[in-house]
Parts: C-alpha cells; structure tokens; sequence
C-alpha cells in the first residue's frame, strides 16, 4: 500500500518543482485563474502541451519559493515575479512564441451563469423578442422594469434592455431571469495578467504591437528628440543633420548679402546675378517630364498642313449676294 505524502513532503516537492522551471524557462505569462474549472483548467494544459507548462499554487508558497531561489541563485531577476503573485493567479511557463502562447489560452473560455454576488466583468444585455414564458412570469420583468407583452399566450420583451453593468453586483432577481431565459452572459477562462520575460516585466498588450508599429514609435521618439534638440541648441545625434543644415543656410545668406563668398555659394550668386539661367536649368526638367508629345508636334503639323485660302468665287457664291 502506497504510503500518503504529509504537507511537509508536498510543499517540498512544490518547491522543487517551481525551482526547477525556474532555472529551465526564461518566459513566464502570469494569468488569473478565477472562476476557472479543474475540467477547463485541465484541457488548457492538454492544448499547451508541449512548449508550455502551467503551475498553480498558493500565492505565499509560490512567493517563498521564488525568493528562496534568488537568494540560492543570486539571480536577483526572479524577484521582480513576487509583486505580480497577488490574487487567484498561476504561472504558466514556456519556450514558445509568447503571442501564440496567449492567444492559445484564449481559446479556452467557457460560459457561465450570472451567480448572486458575482461582480459583472461585462454588461449584460437582454435582448428583445420572446421568451418562451408564460404570463404568470411577468412578475420578473416588472421587478426589474423591463417593458414586456402577452403576444400569443407568452412573454415578449419589447425593448432591449442593459440588465446588469459593468462591475456591479449580479442580484437575485437578475439571475433568476437570466437563467429563465438560458441566457449564460459571462465566459471565463485564464486571462494573461502580466508577462515575464528574463528579468523584465511588462504588460501583455505590449505582444500585440507589430514591426510596423515599433517603426512608428521609434520615428515618433526621434522626432521628439530631434525637436528638444534643435529648441534647446544642444546637439545630438538625431539633430546634428538639420543643425549643419540650418548652419549652412545661415552661412550662405551672410555671402549672397555680403561680398565674402565660398565654393558653395559661387554657383548661388551666379543664379541670382543672371534670372535667366533658372529658365535654362529648368528646361531639361520640363522636357523630361513632357515625355516624347512635344515632340512629335511638328511632325503632325506636317502631315496636315493649312488648306489654302479659297476665294469668294471658288466657294461659289459671294459674301455681298
């Protein structure tokens, strides 16, 4: 006969158990697991198989075994997962694609009746339309203001109608009705709380943003940076082109005024001296952008040349008759 293992011998075996995945997994997703099932929570860790491993436990035993590691390690980077082990949560641990790992979470979400005193994490909408009930249930509907008729010996619900708000409490009169109408508004499931990622922790809508979005940013930061730069004087790396730039334009405004001049400024002063050459340089510009139409102008007016002029007498009849 198997012998039970006592608390000691499981906390023990805890312990080893997340130490262990501690030192093996770099990435960690920290999830809420309220109102999660042992059934949902056992085919989450039947569709993560593979890459990932899911660990639940108390949050004060998980919190003494991390900081026991840390301090056995001297990685003091495992530290930063104690704030996070606040709530029902657990800690899933992978080597695969953060992103693919959320969103396969995701897909194991599992409806729920609206419970008394469960908080609402949506609204809750009764649609219009009828419901099957017969008139002797309209007490539910008037308890709560629902607008409703008697439309062929059964309750109709006129108007749609937000029963329950976000956050508020779920009450007796409002789970009775839901459950009359077999309406299962909630879905629960783990949801990702906070991402762990070698020492640094960040939010898990940060594995949304795409390359393209990245991009964006960092033009965005550089823009601020190059604007701080140029507003303050102070050069940087990011400003540097648009001072020498601006540095240029104000040198060459002091030799077009003045008689001091350099190589640069020569070709500027011999444009302004003489109009005419704009026209000139301009014109290789205008015939590239032409194309070949202009072209072949003349070559039209030779195939059709003018009719020669005819005289009153040819057209045969006079201008004066």
């Amino acid at each position: 006969m198997a012998v039970k293992p006592s608390k000691a011998d499981k906390k023990i075996a805890y312990d080893a158990k997340l130490c262990q995945l501690l030192d093996e997994y770099t990435q960690i997703l920290i999830a809420a697991a309220d109102n999660v099932g042992s059934k949902q929570l056992q085919n989450i860790r039947k569709g993560l198989r593979g890459d990932s491993i899911v660990l639940m436990g108390k949050n004060t035993m998980m919190k003494r075994s991390v900081r026991m590691h840390a301090e056995k390690t001297g990685n003091q980077a495992f530290l930063n997962l104690i704030p996070l082990l606040q709530g029902n949560v657990g800690l899933i641990f992978t080597k695969g694609d953060l992103k693919e790992v959320r969103e396969e979470v995701a897909k194991y979400k599992v409806g729920a009746p609206a419970r008394v005193g469960l908080v609402a994490p949506i609204d809750v909408v009764v649609p219009p339309g009828n419901t099957g009930l017969d008139p002797s249930q309209t007490s539910f509907f008037q308890v709560l203001n629902i607008p409703t008729k008697i439309n062929k010996g059964t309750v109709e619900i006129i108007t749609p109608v937000e029963l329950i708000k976000k956050g508020e409490k779920v009450g007796s009169s409002e789970a009775a009705l839901l459950a009359k109408l077999g309406i299962r508004p909630f879905s629960y499931g783990l949801v990702v709380l906070s991402v762990y990622d070698n020492g640094s922790v960040f939010s898990p809508e940060v594995l949304d943003l795409t390359e393209d979005d990245l991009i964006e940013k960092f033009a965005t930061g550089v823009s601020m940076v190059t604007a701080l730069s140029l507003a303050i004087s102070y050069p940087t790396l990011a400003a540097a082109p648009h001072m020498f730039i601006n540095g240029y334009k104000n040198i060459l405004a002091v030799a077009v005024a003045t008689e001091y001049s350099f190589p640069q400024a020569d070709k500027v002063k011999e444009y302004l001296a003489d109009p005419s050459k704009f026209a000139v340089a301009a014109a290789p510009v205008a015939a590239a952008g032409g194309g070949a139409a202009p072209a072949a102008a003349p070559a039209e007016e030779e195939k059709k040349p003018e009719p020669e002029e005819e005289s009153d007498d040819d057209m045969g009849f006079s201008l004066f008759d």
